[in-house]
């Protein structure tokens, strides 16, 4: 039985989808760094932190995502996009704030990534969900 992880803001809004990984027996280093990434503050959260929450050293953890096909960036990816579309169902905050809320350095990444996502720049978006 494969095990999601849901990654959609609702069958109304263009960012719905979902990803699937294998289960988690076999992903157990992923599922934890997953989990870290969900329910920690991502504008503070890297590598060296998440792996030594792990109690493993960054090798080790890009050896074992490795393992698992898959790595850090992808990961967080996903976290930010989870995160990003719980944000908007809830209220529509300022592409800025957001960006910061998701631990992006320049707020153009977070444009960049937002339209990655959903196929839509941000203020598209809006205009469509949010108006």
């Amino acid at each position: 039985m494969e095990q999601t992880l849901p990654l959609g803001a609702g069958a109304s809004h263009a960012c719905a989808q979902t990803t699937t990984f294998p289960p988690a027996a076999r992903y157990r280093t992923t599922d934890r760094v997953l989990q870290i990434l969900l329910n920690g503050d991502l504008s503070r959260l890297r590598a060296e932190s998440v792996a030594e929450s792990l109690g493993m050293s960054c090798t080790t953890l890009r050896r074992r995502l490795r393992a698992d096909q898959t790595h850090y960036q992808f990961l967080l990816d996903r976290a930010r996009q989870y995160r990003c579309e719980q944000q908007l169902r809830d209220h529509w905050l300022p592409g800025k704030c957001l960006a910061d809320q998701l631990g992006y350095l320049e707020v153009n990444s977070f444009y960049r990534a937002f339209r990655r996502w959903t196929g839509l720049n941000y203020s598209e978006y809006k205009e469509r969900y949010h108006n």
